[in-house]
């Protein structure tokens, strides 16, 4: 599985954006404005699209130093999960699916359900935060 297009690339910008119209109800709306919410709190993130299979157009990626989190939709539920979720303080407690999960957590927003923008945006740049922390233990590793 790998990206359809460059991260920051047009296409999987235009992708990104063809998924929330398509979208076309409340799970639109909210990919929407979590995607605003993602850019406000970290300028240099970028947008990827990922993971196209035969039952899958694919999935949205927010990414700088690895990935941020992904934004799926089901009937339900928005989906954002976090993939190093796990070594993120959430003292907002945003999380609140995966939390089993010894790496990744999740947010599942319902119809209707508001998140807490400035608590997210804290999230987001916390989760970049562990990105680029975990990026120099790597380089550091490989100079020993």
């Amino acid at each position: 599985m790998k990206p359809t297009s460059p991260p920051n690339g047009e296409a999987a910008s235009a992708n990104v954006t063809r998924r929330i119209e398509a979208l076309a109800d409340w799970r639109g709306e909210t990919l929407a404005h979590v995607r605003q919410l993602i850019h406000d709190a970290d300028p240099d993130i970028e947008e990827e699209w990922k993971w196209e299979k035969p039952k899958s157009p694919g999935i949205p990626v927010w990414s700088l130093y690895g990935i941020v989190c992904t934004g799926e939709s089901y009937k339900q539920v928005v989906k954002l999960t976090f993939a190093r979720g796990a070594s993120i303080e959430d003292p907002d407690r945003l999380f609140n699916s995966s939390l089993e999960g010894a790496t990744r957590r999740a947010i599942d927003l319902r119809e209707g359900e508001k998140i807490s923008e400035t608590a997210f945006r804290r999230l987001i740049r916390a989760a970049v935060a562990a990105n680029a922390a975990a990026r120099a233990q790597r380089a550091v590793k490989k100079k020993s």
